[in-house]
């Protein structure tokens, strides 16, 4: 992969980077991988615990997870089918108190995943190699079709290590 394919608004580059040198699909894999292991160790009791009182649960960090791939690859489509309309930005702790995450099942939560990974993985194997270098703008910032692909993957590794680091993790 050419550095060239990649536009990256600065705030990103802690998602991309530890992954770009990875082909984008294989980037995708290994995430979903990666949470889904996670979550075949997390009990239900679990899915509700907070490291720290202000933080959000388990469950309310898997529901950020789901959001952000919906919008991140809301915002491939619209810059790979050449739309130069800037986009907001969202505000994802605003989110996360209106998604019921609490109130859902692991289970869900996995199936969704799932489901939604499948469909982000079509989304971005339906575009050419032109419309992944294509760019547009989100909350003042250019960013590229393949950029926001591995944002998806980044995204989901760095909560992962989250929720192994500070949720999951025994304190001694």
């Amino acid at each position: 992969m050419k550095e060239s394919d990649l536009v990256i608004a600065p705030f990103y580059r802690r998602y991309v980077e530890p992954i770009h040198s990875v082909p984008l699909f294989e980037a995708l894999e290994l995430a979903e991988n990666r949470l889904l292991a996670i979550l075949e160790g997390i009990s239900e009791e679990k899915g509700k615990h907070r490291y720290q009182p202000e933080k959000w649960t388990v469950k309310e960090v898997l529901g950020h997870m789901l959001d952000t791939e919906r919008i991140m690859a809301y915002r491939a489509l619209r810059f790979a089918r050449n739309d130069k309309t800037p986009l907001h930005g969202f505000e994802e702790n605003d989110y996360a108190p209106e998604a019921n995450a609490n109130e859902r099942s692991l289970e869900d939560f996995t199936r969704e995943f799932k489901n939604l990974r499948r469909s982000t993985v079509d989304l971005f194997r339906s575009f050419t190699e032109e419309m992944m270098k294509r760019t547009g703008t989100s909350n003042s910032a250019e960013l590229s079709v393949k950029a926001l692909g591995y944002i998806i993957a980044g995204h989901t590794l760095h909560h992962c290590n989250i929720l192994v680091e500070r949720y999951l993790a025994d304190p001694q």
